[in-house]
């Protein structure tokens, strides 16, 4: 695969495969279900997602699917495996939509089908909560494989970086791979944190120190999103998950 792909298209590959492996490591995998995706450089209207039938800490740079916004398969795996629809419905009307979002990232944890359950959403309890301003929310239809949906998804999404999908799950997006990795896991632990804070009782800081931090953590305050971080988490998928870049 290396050799018939741009160097842009390897580079991609390779960090793709690490992010799965990465959502594998901290326990955001759900057997072969959900998805992670990211847009090809240099090709517009294409991006990559899983091979609809691997695990996570199995998929590697070679075995990505590149497939258009319309679900049609561009360059096959070799894997014999197909593609999610449900990954193609989601992650194909966002990345239309947005085209400031290089990478969509959806997952079912316990933690975040607990608050996706929740009417209150996701509350400010906790530091990392208090990084996002906005979460968006969109309402349960069954499993997303109507394109109809598409619209609702993307307007309900806007233009925020982290979305829960009400009785099902989360949905974290970023401008580069390594920001929506960081992102959805800082959801996740928030929406952790949420859980096992919810079983006690618990308060919330005041709404001037919540404004504080969320203002903190916006972009332009600090360094990019996930930047430091990568370096570090790729070193641990080299040392955990050699195959990665295969």
């Amino acid at each position: 695969m290396r050799g018939r792909v741009s160097r842009e298209e390897w580079q991609t590959r390779v960090d793709l495969a690490a992010c799965y492996r990465l959502i594998h490591h901290y326990r955001m995998d759900d057997l072969v279900y959900n998805h992670i995706s990211a847009r090809v450089p240099g090709e517009e209207g294409h991006f990559l997602i899983n091979a609809y039938g691997m695990t996570y800490d199995e998929i590697s740079a070679s075995s990505l699917v590149k497939i258009d916004f319309d679900g049609k398969i561009v360059q096959d795996s070799g894997t014999g495996y197909g593609i999610n629809h449900a990954g193609f419905v989601i992650h194909s009307a966002i990345h239309r939509a947005r085209h400031d979002v290089a990478c969509v990232i959806h997952t079912h944890t316990p933690a975040g089908m607990a608050v996706s359950a929740m009417d209150c959403g996701l509350l400010p309890l906790t530091q990392n909560s208090m990084f996002f301003s906005s979460v968006g929310m969109h309402a349960y239809e069954g499993p997303a494989v109507d394109l109809d949906e598409q619209k609702r998804l993307v307007a309900d999404l806007g233009e925020r970086v982290a979305m829960i999908l009400k009785n099902h799950g989360l949905l974290a997006v970023g401008a580069t791979i390594p920001e929506a990795f960081i992102t959805m896991y800082w959801f996740e632990r928030a929406c952790q944190a949420q859980v096992a804070a919810l079983t006690t009782q618990c308060s919330l800081p005041d709404p001037k120190t919540i404004k504080l931090t969320n203002d903190r953590y916006k972009p332009g305050q600090r360094r990019k999103i996930g930047e430091l971080e990568w370096a570090g988490l790729l070193r641990l998928v080299e040392r955990r998950y050699p195959g990665f870049r295969d």
